[in-house]
C-alpha cells in the first residue's frame, strides 16, 4: 500500500524555514534558491491541504497547524538523518543500538565498560540517551533500554520483553577522612569496608536522595537500628551527586555498590557497614517483544557476561 507521505525535500525546506521563520535563511542553509524553497513549501501545503505559513511585513510566521507540524516532524527528520549516517558508516555490516539508560548507571557502570563490548563486537555502535520512565517501543525512540524499576512496573509495561540483570544492593559509604575524624581507631574488616556500630553511625551526618527521601529510615529499620533524625541532611537527586558529596567529606550516603566501584578502588569512599539494603528496584534490559535483532541479542549476552564478572569479583 502506498504511504501518504510528502516529499522529503519539501519537509526539509519546511523544517528549515520554520526554524528560521525565513525563506531566505532556509535557502541559504540548504544552498538552493528562495523560489525553490517557496515552491517546495507550496507543494507541501497543497499535499496537506492546510496553510503552514502566513506572510507578514517582516517575513513569515507559522500558523497553528504549522507550529504543530514543525514540532511533530523534527524528531523524525533527525532520526532519518541518524539512520542514514549509521548505514553509511557501517557499509551494511553490523549495526547500531539506540539504548535508553538511567543516567547514573550509564556514567558510572556502562560507559567505562563499553570498550569491552567494542573489543568483542567491533561491528556494533551504541548510541546512549538517558531515559528514566517507561515508553512505547512502537514510538521508535530506542531499540532497547536499561531500566531501574519494580516488578510491578515491568508487569504493566505493554509490548516488552524484560531481561533481569541484577538487584539493587545499597551500601552506606563516606570518605576515609570522615572515618579518621570521628573514629581514628576504627579497623577495616576488608580492603574497603568498616563495620561500625549503630552508635558510631549516629555521629556521621547523613546525605539524602531527593527521589527516595525515606531510604535512610528503611536502612536503619531493616537492620533494627534507631536514628533520631533519619530524614536530616543535604538532599541530592542522583546517586552520582551523592557519591561526589560523600567523597568530599559532606556526610554518609546510601549508594548501590556497583555504581561506586571507581571511588572504592581509589579509596575516595569506604563502606562504613557491611549491612546492605536490597532496594525494591531491580535493573532490567528491556526491548520490544515483537522481535529481537542479532545486535540486541549480542548486547544481552555481553551485559550478562559482564554482570557475572561483577558478581564473581564482589563475592
Amino acid at each position: 500500500m502506498r504511504r501518504s507521505i510528502p516529499s522529503i525535500q519539501g519537509l526539509i525546506c519546511f523544517e528549515s524555514a520554520a526554524k528560521h521563520l525565513s525563506y531566505t535563511y532556509a535557502a541559504q542553509e540548504l544552498c538552493i534558491t528562495q523560489s525553490a524553497v517557496s515552491r517546495q513549501i507550496q507543494q507541501l501545503e497543497d499535499f496537506l491541504g492546510v496553510e503552514l505559513f502566513i506572510r507578514t511585513r517582516h517575513g513569515v510566521e507559522l500558523t497553528i497547524a504549522g507550529q504543530q507540524y514543525f514540532k511533530s516532524i523534527k524528531p523524525y527528520l533527525l532520526g532519518l538523518e541518524k539512520c542514514t549516517a549509521d548505514v553509511i558508516s557501517h557499509k551494511g555490516l553490523g549495526g547500531t543500538l539506540k539504548l535508553g539508560v538511567v543516567p547514573t548507571f550509564a556514567t558510572r557502570w556502562l560507559l567505562p565498560k563499553l570498550h569491552l563490548l567494542n573489543q568483542k563486537y567491533p561491528e556494533i555502535t551504541v548510541h546512549l540517551e538517558t531515559s528514566t520512565k517507561p515508553f512505547l517501543f512502537n514510538d521508535n525512540i530506542f531499540d532497547a533500554a536499561i531500566f531501574a524499576g519494580t516488578q510491578q512496573q515491568i508487569d504493566h509495561w505493554p509490548g516488552i520483553q524484560a531481561h533481569y540483570l541484577m538487584d539493587e544492593e545499597i551500601v552506606p559509604v563516606c570518605s576515609p577522612r570522615l572515618i579518621e575524624k570521628y573514629f581514628p581507631d576504627a579497623i577495616m574488616i576488608n580492603e574497603n569496608t568498616y563495620d561500625l556500630s549503630s552508635e558510631d553511625l549516629l555521629k556521621i551526618p547523613l546525605l539524602q536522595q531527593t527521589t527516595r527521601p525515606s531510604i535512610w529510615q528503611e536502612w536503619f529499620l531493616t537492620h533494627h537500628m534507631q536514628h533520631p533524625k533519619p530524614f536530616d541532611g543535604q538532599r541530592h537527586e542522583l546517586f552520582s551527586m551523592l557519591a561526589v558529596a560523600a567523597s568530599h567529606d559532606m556526610g554518609m550516603a546510601l549508594i548501590p555498590q556497583m555504581l561506586i566501584e571507581s571511588e572504592l578502588q581509589k579509596k575516595e569512599l569506604v563502606i562504613v557497614s557491611n549491612k546492605k539494603l536490597k532496594g525494591s528496584r531491580k535493573y532490567y534490559l528491556i526491548h520490544s517483544s515483537q522481535d529481537i535483532t542479532p545486535t540486541i541479542q549480542k548486547f544481552v549476552d555481553w551485559i550478562h557476561h559482564e554482570l557475572e564478572q561483577l558478581k564473581s569479583s564482589t563475592n
